[in-house]
This record gives C-alpha cells, sequence and structure tokens, in this order.
C-alpha cells in the first residue's frame, strides 16, 4: 500500500501544487502530443479492465441478488447518481391514462440582490447583501390533445407569493407575443409563489408590502415578468403529447404548526380524523402530492409537479442573502439528481409548490426565548419572560450554525426532496384519467359580500382589516414593540398605536362589528391614498386535469382551513365526476391540492375558530370571519365550469378588475449613481486571493475589487463561478445556480462608489479533488454618462484535495 506521502506529496502545501504555471506554457505541439497519448492510454486501459472486471462483476450481482435491500439510498456525485433500487431505464408509456398536451419551461427571474429589503419579514433593515442561490420561475403547462385551446399553465415561482401586478405584466407580454399565445389568458394563467422570505422585495402592487422596501422596485418587477414569460415560453416551445400520474407520500419532520393554541379551537371530532399517530398528529399537513409528466415520444420524464405546505422562514429574518428557501432547494437538488438519468429528458423542471401553509413553519424544534432562560415561548401569545415576542424564535434543525439559516434551510429542502424523489422512482403512482382540462378564473369583491352559510345564515365580508396581532408578528420572524399574538388590543399595547391608527384612518364602528372579535390596528380595505393599501378585489381560480382538480389560493391557507376548502371542492367534483366518466366506466375520486399564495396576496385565510383565537394567522385574515366560507362559496359556485360538457367561463371583458399599480406606484430606491476603484486598482483585481491548498469540506474564499450588481442582474447568467482544470480546460462546475457558492458585496466608499465582492465556495464532501480557480463577472458604471461596462476577475490556482497530510 502506498504510504500517506506517496499518495498526498510532499509535505509542505505549496510542494503538492502540480506545477501549473510550467503544464500551461508547453508549446501548442507538446500539448497536442499529450492528449493524443493520453487518449490511446485511456482507451487501452478501459478496454483491459473492461475484460477482466465486466464478468466479475455480472456474476457478483447475479449472486447478491436476493440479498440486496428492498430499497438502497444513495446521495452522491453533486446529486446526479441517486438510486432507490430502481433501474434507470426508460420508462414505458402508460397505457392506463389518457393523453395531453404538456410542457414546462424554467427561467431566471433573479431581481437586484443588493441594497433591495427582501420581502416577507417586512423589516426595512434587512436589505440584501448578495446570492446564496438564483431564483427562477418554472412553468407547467397542461393542454387537451383534441381541444389545444383548452390548456392551463401553472406557474411555480421563487417569489413570496402571486402578485396581482406581476400577474397583469405576464398575462400582457403573452398577449404581446401573437397569435400562438391567445390561449393563455386570466382563466387559465395561475402564478403561485414558493413563499421564500429571502427574495428581493419591491415589486408587489400594493401600498402596504410596498412601504418597507421604499416603494416600488421596476428592476426587480420587470426581472419577475420577463422570467415568468420566458419560462412559460419555454413550456409553450416544448408542448408535446404525454402523460400524467399522481401519488402522495409522507414528508415528516419537514413542518410543525406554529399556532398550535388557534388550530386547537377547530372542533375536537374534526381534528380527531386527521390524528394518524404522534409523528403525523393532524396539526399540519403531512402528505406531499406529486403529479409527474412524461413524454409519449420516448417515455421519458420531463417534470414533477410537488404540493406541500411549510413556511419559506428557514432562512431567518438576519439574512441578507437572496435564496429559494426551502422550496428552493428541494427543486434544485431535484434536478440535480435526475440530470444524466436515462429516464429524465434534458430540461427536467421540478416544481416544489405551496400548499395551505398558513399556519406552518419549518422551524420543526419549536419556539425558544432567546434570553438565557432556556424556556420555550408561551404557549398562547409566543412571548418570553419580560412579556414580549422579540426574544422568541422559532428554531430549525441545525439553529446553532452561525449562518442565518443556512444549514436548517438546506436540510428541510432536503427532507422534501428525498419524499418525493422515492415517489417519483417508485410505482405508486397512478394515472391520470379523462382528457378533459379546464379552468376557470374570476375577480371577487370580498368588501361587502353577502351570503348564505349551509346552515341558513346569511353573513358578509368586510372591507380589508390587519388585527393588532399582525404587528407582533410569528415565531418565525417576531414583530416589534409591545405588540403581541393573542391578547394584542388598543388596552394592551401602547396609546400610541391608537393614535397613529386614528391619523391614518380609524374604523367605523360598522367596521369595528364586522371584523369583530378582531381588534382593528390598521384599516387597510378603506385606505386609498396615495392608492389602495390592500386588495379587496381577490382572485379565485381552480384548474381540471382528468381526476385533478387544483384549488388556486390568493392568501396563505391555515392547516385546517386548506382542508375545508379541499373537502368541500371534493365533495362537489366527485358528484360532477359521477356524471363525467359515465355509468360504463368506475368513476375516479378526485384528487384535489390547493396551491399558492397566487395570483395576489390577500395575507391569511383561517377558519372561524382560529380567527377567534386572534393569533397572528386570524389577525391577518382581511376580510372577516367569514373570510374562509366566502372563498369557498365562491369556488363552489364557478365549479361546474369544470365539467367535462362545460362550456367555456364569461370573459372578464365586463366585470371587475383590481387595479393595476405597477405604473403609478411610488418609488423612493435610489439607483446606482457610479462605481469607483481606489487608487492603482482596477475593477475585477484581487483583494485577498485563495490559498495553495484546501480540504474537501473547506471553505475557500476570494475578494475583488467589485462594482455595484444592480448595474446588471445577469439573468440566466453567473455572477461568480468555480472553474476546474479538465484535461488541460478549464470548465465551469459551480455558478449562482449552486447552494454551496456565495457571492458576497459590500460598499467600501460612499462618495467613490467604491465596493469589494467576497465570492465563497464551501466546497462539499463529494466535491472532486482537483486543480480550481474563481471567477467573478462583474459591471461597472462611469458617472459620466452612466456607460455600463463589464468587466471580470480571476482568482489563482488552488487545489482541492481529499484530506490534508498531517506532517
Amino acid at each position: 500500500m502506498d504510504s500517506e506521502e506517496d499518495t498526498y506529496g510532499p509535505s509542505k502545501p505549496e510542494d503538492r501544487l502540480l506545477d501549473h504555471e510550467e503544464c500551461l506554457k508547453d508549446g501548442n505541439t507538446r500539448l497536442e502530443e499529450r492528449r493524443a497519448l493520453r487518449t490511446k492510454y485511456n482507451r487501452f486501459k478501459f478496454w483491459v479492465l473492461g475484460l477482466i472486471l465486466l464478468p466479475s462483476i455480472f456474476i457478483l450481482l447475479h449472486s447478491c441478488k436476493g440479498l440486496m435491500p428492498e430499497r438502497i439510498y444513495k446521495w452522491t456525485c453533486e446529486g446526479q447518481c441517486w438510486s432507490n433500487g430502481v433501474t434507470n431505464g426508460t420508462h414505458e408509456a402508460s397505457s392506463a391514462g389518457d393523453q395531453y398536451l404538456l410542457g414546462v419551461g424554467k427561467a431566471d427571474i433573479t431581481g437586484p440582490v443588493v441594497e433591495i429589503n427582501l420581502m416577507g419579514y417586512a423589516d426595512p433593515k434587512q436589505l440584501g447583501t448578495g446570492l446564496r442561490q438564483r431564483l427562477y420561475s418554472r412553468a407547467f403547462i397542461v393542454g387537451n390533445v383534441d381541444r389545444p385551446e383548452d390548456r392551463f399553465v401553472y406557474l411555480v415561482v421563487d417569489t413570496q407569493s402571486g402578485d396581482t401586478a406581476v400577474r397583469y405584466g405576464i398575462i400582457n407580454a403573452l398577449k404581446e407575443l401573437g397569435p400562438d399565445y391567445a390561449a393563455y389568458g386570466h382563466h387559465n394563467v395561475a402564478v403561485t409563489g414558493t413563499h421564500s422570505h429571502a427574495g428581493p422585495g419591491g415589486w408587489l402592487n400594493y401600498l402596504l408590502p410596498q412601504i418597507t422596501s421604499k416603494g416600488f422596485d421596476r428592476q426587480g418587477y420587470h426581472a419577475i415578468v420577463d422570467g415568468a414569460v420566458l419560462s412559460i415560453k419555454r413550456a409553450h416551445e416544448s408542448l408535446q403529447p404525454g402523460y400524467l400520474s399522481i401519488g402522495t407520500t409522507k414528508v415528516l419532520g419537514a413542518n410543525i404548526n406554529r399556532s398550535l393554541f388557534a388550530y386547537l379551537a377547530n372542533p375536537a371530532e374534526e381534528r380527531a380524523r386527521y390524528n394518524v399517530s404522534a409523528e403525523d398528529d393532524g396539526s399540519v399537513e403531512k402528505d406531499m402530492t406529486l403529479l409527474k409528466f412524461q413524454r409519449a415520444s420516448d417515455g421519458k420524464n420531463i417534470g414533477i409537479l410537488t404540493w406541500f405546505p411549510t413556511h419559506g422562514t428557514s432562512m431567518l429574518g438576519n439574512n441578507t442573502l437572496i435564496a429559494g428557501d426551502n422550496k428552493g432547494v428541494a427543486a434544485y437538488l431535484f434536478e440535480k439528481s435526475v440530470k444524466g438519468v436515462d429516464n429524465a429528458a434534458e430540461g427536467f423542471v421540478a416544481g416544489f409548490s405551496q400548499a395551505n401553509v398558513g399556519d406552518t413553519s419549518p422551524n420543526v424544534l419549536g419556539a425558544w426565548c432567546e434570553d438565557g432562560s432556556g424556556e420555550m415561548c408561551s404557549f398562547e401569545n409566543s412571548t418570553c419572560s419580560d412579556g414580549k415576542s422579540q426574544q422568541c424564535h422559532a428554531r430549525g434543525p441545525y439553529f446553532r450554525a452561525k449562518d442565518n439559516g443556512a444549514s436548517s434551510c438546506f436540510e428541510i429542502g432536503r427532507r422534501q426532496f428525498e419524499p418525493a424523489r422515492a415517489l417519483y422512482d417508485s410505482q405508486n403512482t397512478k394515472p391520470v384519467k379523462g382528457g378533459w382540462v379546464k379552468s376557470f378564473h374570476t375577480f371577487h369583491n370580498m368588501s361587502d359580500f353577502t351570503f348564505q352559510l349551509p346552515n341558513g345564515t346569511v353573513v358578509r365580508t368586510c372591507p380589508a382589516a390587519l388585527g393588532y396581532s399582525f404587528a407582533a408578528g410569528t415565531s418565525d420572524g417576531p414583530g416589534a414593540f409591545d405588540f403581541t399574538q393573542h391578547d394584542g388590543n388598543e388596552n394592551t399595547t401602547s396609546p400610541v398605536w391608537k393614535l397613529v391608527r386614528g391619523l391614518l384612518k380609524a374604523p367605523s364602528e360598522e367596521q369595528k362589528a364586522c371584523h369583530s372579535p378582531k381588534p382593528i390596528l390598521m384599516d387597510v380595505g378603506e385606505m386609498y391614498n396615495p392608492y389602495q393599501w390592500t386588495p379587496n378585489v381577490v382572485d379565485v381560480q381552480v384548474f381540471r386535469v382528468g381526476q385533478l382538480v387544483i384549488v388556486v389560493s390568493p392568501g396563505e391557507a391555515s392547516t385546517m382551513a386548506g382542508r375545508r376548502w379541499k373537502e368541500n371542492v371534493r365533495d362537489a367534483s366527485a358528484a360532477m365526476f359521477r356524471h363525467d366518466y359515465g355509468p360504463s366506466t368506475e368513476a375516479l375520486e378526485p384528487v384535489v391540492v390547493l396551491g399558492g399564495p397566487a395570483n395576489s396576496y390577500t395575507h391569511y385565510i383561517t377558519t372561524q375558530e382560529e380567527y377567534g383565537i386572534q393569533r397572528y394567522e386570524g389577525a391577518s385574515t382581511l376580510y372577516g370571519p367569514h373570510t374562509l366560507a366566502a372563498y369557498i362559496k365562491v369556488t363552489l359556485a364557478n365549479l361546474p365550469y369544470l365539467a367535462a360538457s362545460a362550456a367555456n367561463p364569461p370573459d372578464h371583458k365586463d366585470g371587475i378588475f383590481p387595479p393595476d399599480n405597477s405604473n403609478r406606484s411610488l418609488s423612493f430606491v435610489p439607483g446606482v449613481v457610479m462605481d469607483g476603484t481606489p487608487l492603482f486598482k482596477k475593477f475585477g483585481d484581487v483583494v485577498e486571493d485563495v490559498d495553495k491548498v484546501y480540504q474537501r469540506g473547506a471553505e475557500v474564499r476570494v475578494k475583488f475589487v467589485g462594482a455595484n450588481p444592480r448595474n446588471n442582474l445577469r439573468l440566466e447568467q453567473t455572477y461568480a463561478a468555480v472553474e476546474m482544470m479538465d484535461q488541460y480546460e478549464w470548465k465551469t462546475v459551480r455558478d449562482d445556480s449552486d447552494w454551496s457558492l456565495v457571492f458576497n458585496w459590500k460598499r467600501t466608499n460612499e462618495i467613490f462608489g467604491h465596493s469589494e465582492v467576497e465570492i465563497v465556495w464551501e466546497t462539499e464532501e463529494w466535491a472532486e479533488p482537483g486543480m480550481y480557480r474563481i471567477r467573478y463577472y462583474g459591471d461597472a458604471k462611469s458617472l459620466v454618462g452612466g456607460k455600463i461596462t463589464p468587466f471580470e476577475g480571476v482568482s489563482e490556482v488552488f487545489t482541492v484535495v481529499t484530506a490534508l497530510r498531517k506532517d
């Protein structure tokens, strides 16, 4: 056996490096000679090894066939060697299901990664300082083969939510693409957000969410709209006949209920129906539904779309790096895992959509007081010993890591990816049957909707309003001042807030009575200056393909609210299905999923019982105690449009529309004035270089003279890259899409526009040993004329080894 010194070379780190400068100075003739010699040697070596090893491998596998475990999991080789005992050969197209027109597409939507407030925690101090993972729009189109105009597109976008202005922008841009895209419109385009709290803000339609981001940011808005349209275009261009199959699996350890006190207000007999075990007690949904897309031409899979509820709050409120949070991680891992696998097509797209996410949290270790007491936060109102909420923080699986939630985020993403991949590889999915593809969408005014409940009671909704507990935040992101959940009102908080409320818009007695028992803090639905603060006109939308029904929710439905909504749709659909499938065919049971927050953002949707508790989710249920019942009523009224023989729903020409504020929104976001460099330096110069050698698992860091990344979003490109020497050529092996490559930016001189970029590669345990370098792509803006000029910087070469030799 070779000694350690023989394996890793001399003891000095600098002596372990190949003399790369000498190698690179070889003449072209010697380089070609070496390549030819290496090629001949490799062919001879593999030919000999194949003759020797192939019979032995065959005999070994045959003899061990009965001894291998039924399920074998491995995740190595950059996630490309996943296996669970299922062969990677091409699957036969399912003759049991009906054919559909199927298409998938993916495009970059990463907005400004610095100097813009992140959307989700409503903290104006949480400004972006860089990029951990690019954001994407993933488009899934399903159409009827015989009636191609019957189709829908379901977008999974790495944003906090869908949005009215964004959806208007997408639909208008699709119209401009010409007659080939005339089939897409309000009825069949759903824009759902993964609910990541780690993306840039400033793109939403209404004033309230714009306040913390200094208004409307057009650059970020256009990045989302343009990327979403590009993803639809790519999906549209890939349309071809194929098959759909659907299945469910359990996902454990990826979510808990952060408002259990409110959930327990629901009837005990109702809760008991969902209490399966200690691990699956019903307080959150543990079922993930997966829809598999398979093209008919060669049986290869082109994508998957999943629904599972867990908040996009793994990245904490002190994080300032742009990322897709745990859903972005899950999609990244899945797409990496099928790359190069025989039964997956090139360009495979994995969408991890939200579900009834309202009261869920990915911080599965619960809420604890960070005040030194070692106690959990109070059960009723999530406060600590001082009676306030600021020290109450939820903990993810790796909460001790000082990385602003990144380790926990990756883990929660992995916990969604693995069961999804196992279900994808299994035979536990059922074909989608019935060639019908149907959709409807309606705008509905929730400010004063009077309707009858099933028990005959006449109720109404109210103009939108937020309660005192809204300002308390949650254990995922506590609020400020003296607001608390559940018991917050004008008598338990400073009288200043009552004064502020009065200055903005004091609610009328009628409004107070309508929202009761919610104590109103902000009467946002009746505030119109300088434009509307929150929506009163909401989107209600449902899709159907075969036996699958997709409820598209504009708000964050709580666990039980989502169940009630889906159950009502399931019962109504079952009767419709019996007619559609006919007496000669066994009627399929409806499979109903709920996706959102989508199309607009209407905050939360709770049950009436949860609303009465007035924790954060109830206080953020905009339209009063009957909000959920109203959504169900409108959904069921339009559900007949999904019947197989139903005519298309009426167009939106004569209906009500929510406002599009994208062209009149205020913006106080300062632009980039200029970029400059320190004396005797130029853009891209290395400030602090890499070391010579790193062991796998170590962090590689390099700093450059930088420029503001807002000068160029580099959509479909990258700010940072890791290059590896391969056969005397540098090849990019990591970029902005990779979780392990982090791009940091900071301003070092405000007056002269100096800035510095640090690129960090968190080398993975599976990283291939070899010679590497890091490249930075930047764009600088001049003071005179504002010209933007691209530049590059590159580190010295370094070596990654399996283990460093101990001297």
